[in-house]
């Protein structure tokens, strides 16, 4: 099935085409994080026309996903190295959870003639809305076009992001040899590719009528940015390494896995939690309901099961003889694997003061120092913590270590002998070296 989309109104073009893109392409083999090839992996249609009615072919690789990650191998048709990565990006396999765009050549018309501009001398990366001024005449360097989104080239790509909103967008350019920093969207996610591919991450002056700007002012919490790849052909070793480095932003905001084991969480246990709840919080209410705090624990114990063994009666705790039993929302193993034992909107009691407002994360190990210098473990953490932030919006000064629990600001206590209650897991010293290292992270909204 093609989407046929030649001259037209704006909005039926967005709708008509777009809506198209989205349906036309059907689901492929289920995904990995592996770049190995996987034959016929990608399914192509037509998503606009050029100004010479050459066809603009957009490849989906991978299931559709609520994640996507837009690549555009060519916009200036003198610049065309970022093709051969686009083309090689349609035999990946992308990791579960994100589906990966790839719109190989923009500007045919250019690109045949061996020009920077289209067929009417328009540069495309100086005619988008933002920032568009009038600037030079037909087949000047940076023509702007008449007017901002005057070029069929350029409206197609709009209406395609404007569609699929993707949460990454890749542009690639030449010839500087560099990646651009601070484009309006997350420098973490620039910076994960530079380092990649070993280019530079530099800043570039704000160049008006930019795909890159446009974008990242229309997509709250979505980044673009432009990769400069140098001059000339780019050799196969190359394009490997660029598409690789795609992959490696793809795995980066792909969804944690989550092996789920959960504990029973009966009707008695429910109810258990309500009038805990009720005594300790004033709350007549057993679910979780608004998340505004990540809490850290470690396990004191060596293996998953006795966590898991731990949680899983209902039976009173130890310490204070007190129903429900204590539980948490997940438990990251040594190996780095996250195992989601209670549903997110149930509480759980992991943290007095906190339950009512807090999702717990249990790691397997007996210190904080264990858990700090345990490389897979501590990143399987940073990603499961970055995207419970972005998904309920929960800022980093509010995870905490459990140790740190009088000091938050939604400590609420209603039995005077538990408000001072703590626990020596994750004191602050470790907090503030986890946190230092949870910012430099993506930002949440990158990974939500």
């Amino acid at each position: 099935m093609l989407c046929r989309s030649r001259n037209g109104p704006r909005t039926a073009l967005a709708a008509a085409f777009a809506t198209c893109l989205l349906a036309a392409l059907p689901s492929v083999a289920p995904a990995s994080s592996s770049d190995r090839v996987a034959p016929s992996a990608a399914t192509r249609t037509v998503i606009g026309h050029s100004v010479r009615g050459r066809p603009i072919h957009a490849y989906r690789v991978g299931p559709p996903a609520r994640r996507k990650l837009l690549v555009f191998g060519l916009i200036h048709g003198d610049e065309s190295a970022g093709v051969p990565v686009a083309r090689r990006l349609r035999r990946v396999r992308p990791p579960r959870g994100v589906e990966i765009l790839l719109v190989g050549d923009l500007n045919p018309d250019g690109h045949a003639a061996g020009t920077r501009q289209n067929a009417r001398g328009v540069d495309l990366n100086r005619n988008f809305p933002r920032r568009w001024r009038l600037m030079g005449r037909p087949f000047e360097t940076h023509f702007s076009g008449p007017r901002p989104a005057s070029e069929p080239e350029t409206r197609v790509a709009m209406e395609l992001i404007e569609r699929v909103k993707p949460r990454v967008t890749v542009w690639y350019h030449q010839a500087l040899r560099l990646v651009t920093k601070k484009t309006g969207g997350d420098p973490a996610l620039e910076r994960i590719y530079a380092r990649a591919v070993r280019f530079p991450h530099r800043r570039l002056p704000p160049y008006p009528g930019t795909a890159t700007s446009w974008q990242n002012r229309l997509i709250p919490g979505s980044t673009a940015f432009v990769v400069e790849l140098p001059r000339g052909r780019l050799s196969r070793r190359g394009g490997r390494t660029h598409a690789r480095a795609v992959l490696k932003l793809a795995r980066t905001i792909a969804p944690p896995r989550l092996h789920q084991r959960r504990i029973p969480f009966s009707r008695k246990r429910k109810d258990d939690m309500r009038r805990y709840a009720r005594r300790h919080y004033g709350i007549d209410d057993h679910r979780l309901t608004r998340p505004r705090v990540v809490v850290q624990h470690y396990t004191t114990t060596n293996s998953l099961s006795s966590v898991f063994n731990t949680f899983r009666p209902n039976v009173p705790d130890q310490e204070f003889g007190e129903l429900p039993g204590t539980c948490a929302h997940f438990v990251i193993d040594r190996d780095g694997a996250i195992y989601q034992l209670v549903a997110l909107n149930l509480m759980c009691r992991h943290t007095v003061g906190l339950n009512y407002t807090a999702i717990g994360i249990e790691h397997v190990g007996r210190s904080d120092g264990a858990v700090l210098s345990n490389r897979r473990q501590i990143r399987a953490s940073f990603k499961l913590t970055r995207y419970l932030q972005g998904r309920f919006g929960i800022k980093t000064r509010n995870v905490i270590g459990h140790n740190e629990n009088r000091s938050s600001p939604f400590h609420r206590e209603r039995v005077p002998r538990f408000r001072n209650q703590t626990h020596g897991d994750f004191r602050r010293r470790s907090m503030n070296r986890y946190r230092r290292g949870l910012r430099r992270m993506p930002r949440p909204s990158s990974v939500r």
